[in-house]
């Protein structure tokens, strides 16, 4: 990495003394401001290119260990449409990622139990999966990623879609209480924080905050499932698509991978089946 940042620092300070000296009549730069966005691309493409720092386990090793364990976590738990107030100073009707949050899950995500059944609000279908949380670290700041992002995250380079098009947002969580593990889709920053690298990819521990230090909010939904208390104590671990078992957190969500495979598979058997009657 350091030999990345070293080519790019010589590249950066060569094209510009360069520039300088050279007539600009005959630079394919018109300024020296076109000339640094161009180096800030090369600076982008040779980060996408290190591979990230965290150790990916052997083949031979359980899928599931390619990530660790965030053990003895204090947990709360969150809701789509909460309204700031006591420890919560934020409102929930947006999130980091998706300002129109409430909206495009379809309502309130009521958190009493008397306006639940089978782990959704009564009073709609959501749109989006029910089983969320939320982790103190956004990987965007200002459309852009944070420096240190492509660095930290173990998935960068694989999930890369584009500058500024967060690669958390939706990623699965594993929620481990006692004998019952619960899988949840990453949907917003917090509690409190959005910059902890250090604890939500490393080793650190949560920062001290008004919630006894928490550092994992969950849905409505992962608290039923897990039976957690409002607040609580947890274990968490990063587990990718292929690992999600099969439970209720398959079942509901456009931004659900399994959903969206779902409704795939059925379109291609509508085309095929369409196929096979235009032939006949």
């Amino acid at each position: 990495m350091r030999r990345v940042i070293a080519l790019f620092l010589s590249l950066l300070a060569g094209g510009i003394c360069a520039y300088g000296q050279s007539d600009s009549s005959s630079s394919p730069y018109a300024t020296a401001a076109d000339f640094a966005k161009y180096a800030m691309k090369l600076r982008n493409e040779a980060f996408l290119k290190v591979e990230p720092m965290m150790q990916i386990p052997t083949a031979s090793r359980a899928a599931t260990t390619r990530f660790p364990w965030k053990t003895n976590i204090v947990t709360t738990v969150f809701w789509i449409g909460e309204q700031a107030g006591g420890n919560n100073p934020v409102p929930n009707y947006r999130s980091c990622w998706d300002p129109n949050w409430t909206n495009n899950y379809g309502g309130f995500d009521n958190p009493e139990s008397s306006a639940r059944r089978d782990y959704i609000p009564v009073a709609f279908v959501p749109r989006q999966n029910p089983f969320y949380c939320a982790l103190p670290y956004n990987d965007v700041t200002h459309s852009q990623f944070k420096p240190e992002a492509p660095l930290v995250i173990p998935w960068f380079k694989q999930a890369y879609a584009g500058q500024g098009q967060s690669v958390c947002w939706h990623h699965w969580v594993a929620i481990r209480k006692g004998n019952r593990t619960c899988y949840a889709q990453w949907e917003d920053c917090g509690p409190f924080r959005t910059d902890h690298f250090q604890y939500v990819f490393g080793n650190e521990r949560p920062k001290p905050n008004l919630n006894h230090g928490a550092g994992l909010d969950v849905s409505p939904a992962v608290r039923d499932y897990l039976g957690q208390a409002p607040t609580d104590v947890t274990d968490w671990q990063f587990v990718d698509v292929r690992d999600v078992p099969p439970g209720p957190w398959r079942s509901y969500g456009d931004n659900n991978h399994f959903v969206l495979a779902r409704r795939q598979s059925e379109q291609r058997l509508v085309q095929q089946g369409g196929a096979a009657k235009t032939k006949k």
